[in-house]
């Protein structure tokens, strides 16, 4: 049986991913139910704004209300031109990186690496909040390992820097995303501050949301991983907070409606021949676990334009509603 937590003001949240969490994956997940979306990671080194990349990952126009872009870096004062920067190009909120565990970003003190510098984390925090227009938040994690938790001291400082919220991912950056996310942390860190605090980590269904919200008292989830080819998770929560039922999933019909959507955004945020290649990854989310498909793959991605590979994934859906009226 499910406690329900108390939901009414509860926020949910896409969480930032790279290479995933571009913007027609965002606009899907508004569509799905997440009251905000926030962007793929943005360099702090304004100086590579201009590239294709960079300009890709920093188009939020027709994105809605609550524009959320994350910056990362090590240096306070570029981060302090970044968050003008993004904020110059629309941002309602910007979002500072501190639980990145890549080690590329590690490897140059950015990220979660910055948990083992607090007085660093501080000037960070303090340098984007002066010169900020909009709300800051900051995302972490519980630690840099099982020996340094020091999220509870994070989130003071956060706060006394005038951090406005604050994502707590469950685990510490030696985890990376082995094991079981452990809340409890979160718990802790909610009760030693007065500014919102949301919880992130192995939150896969309605059941974690109200166990993890239950358990830590959070103002919000933040859903990540869990999101990939399942976007109308957010809207199976919207609905439980909202009627206190369960809704099922979408049926082979819907779920190709909403493929076929996402797809075509792709094709025309990136143009055809990179909204192809970068295509393949959604469909692999979506259908990796549908009967037949390690054959579909060997074919689905040989295709080079965004029409075939469309008529390829309808065949393929085709197929599996057949094989559901059979069985």
């Amino acid at each position: 049986m499910i406690t329900i937590p108390e939901s009414e003001d509860k926020i949910i949240l896409l969480a930032p991913m790279a290479g995933v969490t571009d913007k027609p994956f965002r606009r899907l997940c508004r569509r799905m139910g997440a009251h905000a979306c926030v962007s793929e990671m943005i360099t702090s080194d304004v100086k590579l704004y201009g590239t294709r990349k960079s300009q890709l990952r920093r188009d939020f126009s027709d994105e809605g209300a609550m524009t959320i872009v994350q910056i990362a870096g090590a240096d306070p004062e570029l981060m302090a031109q970044a968050a003008l920067s993004n904020i110059d190009n629309g941002a309602d909120i910007i979002d500072i990186n501190m639980g990145c565990p890549a080690k590329k970003v590690c490897n140059v003190m950015a990220g979660s690496s910055l948990l083992k510098d607090q007085k660093l984390v501080e000037m960070i925090l303090r340098s984007v909040v002066k010169v900020s227009t909009v709300p800051v938040s900051l995302k972490i994690r519980t630690g840099w390992d099982k020996n340094t938790k020091n999220a509870v001291e994070i989130a003071k400082i956060a706060e006394d820097c005038g951090i406005s919220r604050l994502t707590v991912h469950g685990r510490t950056r030696a985890c990376r995303f082995k094991g079981q996310a452990e809340h409890e942390t979160v718990a802790r860190v909610k009760a030693s501050v007065s500014i919102d605090v949301i919880a992130n980590g192995d939150i896969r269904s309605v059941e974690d949301v109200c166990n993890v919200l239950n358990k830590t008292n959070a103002d919000g989830i933040m859903i990540g991983r869990a999101s990939m080819g399942n976007p109308w998770l957010f809207r199976k929560i919207r609905y439980f907070f909202e009627t206190g039922k369960q809704l099922n999933d979408p049926g082979i019909s819907e779920v190709r409606e909403i493929i076929e959507a996402h797809l075509k955004d792709i094709y025309e945020h990136y143009g055809e021949y990179m909204g192809v290649r970068i295509a393949r990854k959604h469909i692999y989310m979506y259908c990796g676990k549908l009967p037949g498909f390690d054959d579909f793959r060997k074919v689905v991605c040989t295709v080079e334009s965004g029409e075939s590979q469309l008529q390829m994934v309808n065949e393929f859906f085709s197929s599996q509603t057949q094989m559901s009226m059979a069985a």
